[in-house]
């Protein structure tokens, strides 16, 4: 099931690349959630990951012509979206230097909050809490790879190919991370339930 997928979205990546306006279109529809779900854990804001997410698939249509293997448009599609977002948090941090973004960030937490799910709980957002400060505790290595792993759910390989790593170097970072996780019995129990 999962190889047909594959098979299908590399076929719409080959004709796309081809000028396919309509596969075009069916790729973006194809990753959209996944690759906003994941700048929007990346940036905290709403506001911010639609953007960013926009710019993404601005980009990935632009440069599709370069992607030499189609079957690799997922690890390729989440490279992109790294990088964009590594420069966004580079341009957030230049401009709070010259404190310019305090007004912008409000806005961004207000809007952020006010779509919130009606639909999350307690729990739910207790382990996002949790996951968050996790991960800041860990090395900037280690909570990327953590994050592509369990909250993007890419494979190992799809990792390396996305970070321009070895797969033996992904294992090392996932390993470490996975090491500490277990050491956190907060996240543990919260898994299981028991937490509240």
């Amino acid at each position: 099931m999962m190889a047909d997928i594959n098979y299908q979205v590399a076929e719409l990546a080959e004709k796309a690349r081809a000028g396919d306006r309509a596969s075009l279109e069916q790729l973006v529809n194809h990753f959209h959630e996944e690759i906003f779900r994941m700048v929007y854990y990346r940036t905290r804001s709403r506001m911010d990951a639609e953007d960013l997410t926009q710019e993404i698939f601005m980009r990935m249509s632009k440069n599709l012509s370069g992607l030499k293997d189609a079957g690799r448009i997922r690890p390729w599609l989440y490279c992109i979206a790294l990088n964009r977002v590594r420069d966004f948090h580079r341009k957030k941090r230049i401009l709070s230097f010259f404190g310019t973004t305090t007004e912008l960030d409000a806005v961004a937490q207000a809007t952020a909050g006010s779509n919130n799910n009606p639909g999350d709980n307690v729990m739910q957002k207790e382990f996002r809490l949790q996951l968050h400060r996790f991960t800041e505790g860990l090395s900037r290595w280690e909570r990327e790879v953590f994050m592509l792993r369990f909250v993007d759910h890419l494979r190992i390989r799809e990792i390396a190919e996305a970070l321009k790593k070895s797969e033996n170097t992904i294992k090392t970072h996932l390993y470490r991370a996975l090491k500490k996780f277990r050491e956190n019995p907060g996240l543990r129990d919260l898994l299981r339930g028991e937490a509240l």
